[in-house]
């Protein structure tokens, strides 16, 4: 662990005391996720927030009346804090004044501990520097009320014990464990990154079920731009995607999570800036859908989980190798047993027996081997999936015909237009929970090729992926008329691939129930959830990887 700062915001003294968990993600690994409580805290923080009035020193003539946005510190205390509002009265005291949503808790005191807190933190600090300050005032915005905190010595005790207990903490290297069971974490915005009962659960710490993970899902969803030649701009809060000067769509730029261009399109400067800002990732594909690039604002804060990685990378990987190829056969059984038409329980025998020796794979060549067995059996039978009267164009699909670069024939273009799609997505979600997508376990780092997010792709590649294929061949969702074949190789034409795009989207939004957890969430959710399991393995707060294998 590196030198810790020798100023501890308040706030997070007011963090510590709610969860050290809470403290230690947000300080210590600069982690953050907004939702409806920091939102509108925010909202009524946007006043006080201008500073205002004047603050002369204690020795000065002049009182303090009011003021609003100071900025305190002590190097003594170790504390830093930007007061809300500093009041004054004629006797020469003055009052910290703490801006709060919401309404003030039922409880003797008028306020939760963590709150009561963090105003005596400010408090110490107007008396560090020479101020008079005995009480301060916490101010509930949503009642309207004031509620005044005597800084007696058992508060002011408790706050500086808690200041010494929160440097022991962060000068450690891990996280401490979350809390059990406990009515804070569903409120805490945090939850969706440290998932408290699902470690637990892991871990073996609780034995009770988690808790549904809320929100189930992001409201935002990707833009994707496929028309050649058209320009995506920024205007006000809106991205706009312009064709010779014309706007032909406009979205809100809170209802993006992510924008992938197609071709020949061009993304201006200004849009670029206010994406990254946002933290939205803008993806580049070819015209064909070869996933290219990707570009984002500053990488992860998260240097102990890449480092972590580049461990666990250098000695191999080989144990979650093996767990990611056997969920990947186990789903591709379940995927092949649940959508055959004409069902070979030989085959799927061959497969759960292949998947058990992925997971008994003495090293990782062996379960290339074993992986390229079970693919080739899978592909085999991958037509009696297919709904035997589309006609599509290209040679028949097999597995001796698995190709790409150029695809032979429909299926094969379909499926690497959408492995490519998972690929993206899941490379978006190891660089959101701090990863380098290109240092993988199973798959050897190669020039250009987002190792991990292929690692993490397997378990998803019949689920997701296979799926959307079967889902628009055998519904008619594309025809022969959505596919243009040049030279021998298959592509797919503007309307088809728009036609692939919206049923992949639809089938990241499905729910589905977690085969661990119990809950229902989306595809889109579960991509994190497991993003973030790896990421709480390779922490060591849990035991292994446990992949998402359905029944």
């Amino acid at each position: 662990m590196g030198t810790i700062p020798e100023l501890v915001p308040a706030r997070m003294v007011n963090e510590f005391a709610y969860c050290p968990r809470l403290f230690f993600l947000e300080w210590v690994q600069a982690r953050w996720a907004d939702n409806r409580d920091t939102v509108e805290g925010r909202w009524h923080h946007r006043a006080v927030d201008r500073e205002g009035g004047r603050v002369p020193s204690p020795d000065d003539d002049d009182d303090i009346r009011r003021a609003r946005s100071v900025l305190l510190s002590s190097d003594e205390l170790g504390l830093v804090a930007r007061v809300d509002v500093i009041e004054g009265d004629a006797d020469g005291h003055v009052i910290p004044v703490d801006t709060k949503r919401g309404h003030p808790p039922d409880t003797p005191a008028g306020a939760w501990e963590p709150e009561r807190v963090q105003v005596c933190v400010q408090g110490l600090l107007l008396r560090d520097a020479g101020y008079r300050c005995d009480q301060g005032v916490l101010y509930f915005a949503g009642a309207r009320r004031r509620v005044v905190v005597d800084f007696d010595d058992e508060l002011v005790d408790r706050t500086l014990g808690l200041l010494q207990e929160l440097r022991a903490v962060a000068a450690t290297d891990s996280a401490p464990p979350p809390l059990v069971d406990s009515p804070k974490c569903p409120r805490c915005s945090l939850v969706g990154i440290c998932l408290p009962d699902e470690t637990n659960m892991l871990s073996a710490r609780s034995e009770a079920r988690p808790r549904r993970l809320m929100p189930a899902a992001s409201a935002a969803r990707p833009l994707y731009v496929t028309e050649q030649g058209v320009y995506v701009g920024k205007k006000g809060g809106r991205l706009e995607v312009r064709e010779d000067g014309d706007v032909v769509a406009s979205v809100r730029l809170i209802d993006v999570s992510q924008v992938s261009v197609f071709g020949n399109i061009q993304v201006g400067t200004q849009a670029i800036r206010e994406l990254f800002a946002r933290e939205i990732p803008v993806c580049w594909f070819s015209y064909g859908g070869w996933f290219a690039g990707i570009a984002e604002g500053l990488p992860s804060k998260h240097v102990e989980l890449r480092r972590r990685q580049v461990i666990v990378a250098g000695q191999g990987g080989l144990e979650i190798a093996r767990i990611v190829v056997e969920g990947k056969i186990r789903n591709q059984r379940t995927f092949l047993r649940r959508n055959s038409r004409d069902r070979d329980d030989r085959v799927l025998d061959q497969l759960r027996d292949l998947a058990s020796e992925a997971g008994d794979a003495v090293s990782v060549p062996s379960l290339l081997g074993i992986e390229g067995t079970a693919a080739r059996l899978y592909f085999d039978h991958f037509p009696r999936m297919l709904r035997p009267e589309a006609t599509l164009p290209g040679a028949p699909f097999r597995f001796d015909g698995r190709n790409r670069r150029p695809p032979l024939d429909a299926v094969n273009c379909l499926l690497g237009y959408c492995y490519s799609l998972l690929v993206k997505d899941l490379t978006v979600t190891a660089l959101a929970v701090g990863f380098d997508p290109y240092l993988g376990f199973y798959h050897r780092p190669r020039f250009g090729r987002p190792a991990l997010a292929l690692d993490l792709a397997e378990e998803f590649r019949s689920l997701v992926a296979d799926s959307v294929v079967l889902q628009v061949i055998n519904n008619g969702e594309v025809g022969e008329s959505d596919f243009v074949v040049r030279a021998g190789g298959v592509g797919l034409t503007s309307g088809g691939r728009k036609a692939v795009l919206a049923a992949y989207e639809r089938r990241l939004d499905h729910e589905i129930r977690h085969p661990v957890f119990g809950y229902r969430i989306t595809y889109r959710r579960v991509f994190e959830v497991q993003a973030r399991l790896l990421a709480a393995h390779l922490l060591g707060e849990v035991p292994e990887y446990v992949t998402f294998v359905t029944r």
